[in-house]
């Protein structure tokens, strides 16, 4: 098996060389924030390759990039890039609305890459026999720490083991800083990923992994409601949107950040001068013993059919995400955790990083790999996504009784607005 992968890759690699002098023209990418500034890292070792191919990698912003891509395949692939960043969770999106809006990259030779990544990974990417994109990044959640603030308030993180440690080192740290520093922010009333980040890690989300059924308002996405507002009614996190979380972390405001670990890059870069003072440790479990791993985000890239210029620009996402030196070097620069698996057991995952305290963080984040649950986030992701946010913002307000009523709303809701049944 791994010399078919390796034999398969060097066969790819020596037709990519003989190609290297043809390729010309420009490939324009569109992505997003940390994202696009990883793209960007691999450009120069790709034009050692192809030297006659401009690589212009656009920031467009998260949700700028998916809107406009739907706009564009809804008029006919007018006005899209050549290549597309596109988020797994809202990838059959595309799919399912325009099948003919994106290139079959098995057309091009990412048949003969499939073993080199997950199986997993492929499951969103995949649709009628056609390869529509190719893995990225994945997005295992862990929890990043303020070492100082932590010390300070007498917190060890090797203790926080559950969410009820968690919520007992948050009062810690509201009582060492007068409530003028927060273990982390939700973005509640903007998003509900630490929704999905707890249900995923108890075995559950907005629908099942068949895409037939709404599975909202089963025990294991009730729990991680009810944890939420738990946290929420202790004082223990701040409330802000993108920006905002960012803003506390440069401030200080927060002594962690809950997200994927591509989290790391906005962390680093935005908050250069707290070198040394940042560490990692797994997420907190729903109860002792309980799983401490979940996934959030993690991302691909497709190829427009309206593309001019396609061998060009699967050339550059074989590069990027098909070679260890294209996704170790975005590991480096921006933090983006790799799916290829030759990428997982580069030397760079091994050594400690000096923004983390000397952390061996890659190993911690790697490791949780294996315990994360499946998902899927089928068609109707953003239609879901909707109806959680008002409804999570809704239940931390108290306008819901319990946190089984209020799923059970959103279930109701999900159910309408997609047509699928609710799971009984």
């Amino acid at each position: 098996m791994r010399k078919l992968t390796l034999l398969s890759a060097l066969v790819l690699a020596s037709a990519a060389a003989a190609q290297g002098n043809n390729l010309s023209g420009t490939v324009t990418v569109w992505s997003w924030d940390v994202a696009a500034k990883a793209l960007q890292s691999t450009v120069p070792s790709f034009n050692k390759k192809y030297p006659n191919v401009k690589v212009n990698v656009v920031d467009l912003g998260n949700q700028n990039t998916y809107d406009r891509g739907l706009a564009g395949c809804a008029a006919g692939g007018a006005d899209l890039p050549d290549v597309y960043s596109i988020e797994n969770n809202e990838a059959e999106v595309f799919w399912a609305r325009f099948p003919d809006c994106f290139t079959d990259l098995n057309t091009l030779g990412a048949d003969k890459l499939v073993r080199n990544f997950p199986a997993f990974k492929w499951t969103e990417l995949t649709a009628n026999g056609k390869r529509y994109a190719m893995p990225w990044d994945s997005g295992p959640v862990v929890m990043f720490y303020r070492r100082d603030l932590y010390q300070q308030a007498g917190v060890n993180p090797n203790t926080i083991n559950t969410w009820d440690d968690f919520i007992a080192a948050g009062k810690k740290v509201n009582a060492k800083f007068g409530n003028g520093v927060k273990m982390a922010t939700i973005s509640n009333g903007q998003d509900d990923e630490w929704f999905r980040m707890l249900a995923n890690q108890n075995g559950c989300f907005y629908f099942d992994n068949d895409a037939k059924q709404v599975t909202v308002a089963r025990p294991g996405c009730v729990t991680a409601l009810g944890t939420i507002k738990r946290m929420n009614d202790a004082g223990v996190l701040a409330t802000g949107d993108w920006g905002g979380q960012i803003t506390n972390i440069k401030a200080g405001k927060t002594a962690g950040a809950l997200f994927g670990a591509w989290y790391e890059g906005t962390v680093r870069t935005n908050a250069p001068d707290q070198k040394g003072k940042w560490g990692v440790y797994p997420m907190p479990a729903s109860r002792a013993g309980g799983v401490r791993a979940a996934n959030l985000g993690g991302s691909a890239l497709a190829i427009p059919s309206s593309s001019k210029n396609k061998a060009a620009a699967f050339a550059f996402i074989q590069h990027a995400l098909g070679t260890p030196e294209g996704q170790v070097t975005m590991l480096k620069s921006q933090g983006l955790v790799p799916s290829l698996l030759a990428a997982t057991r580069d030397p760079y995952v091994a050594q400690p990083q000096a923004y983390w305290g000397n952390q061996r963080i890659w190993q911690t984040v790697l490791g949780t790999l294996g315990d994360v649950p499946q998902a899927r986030g089928t068609q109707y992701f953003q239609d879901a996504r909707q109806v959680m946010i008002v409804v999570q913002s809704d239940f931390l307000k108290g306008r819901y009784k319990t946190a089984q009523d209020a799923l059970n709303d959103a279930a109701r809701k999900i159910s309408s607005a997609t047509g699928l049944p609710v799971a009984r």
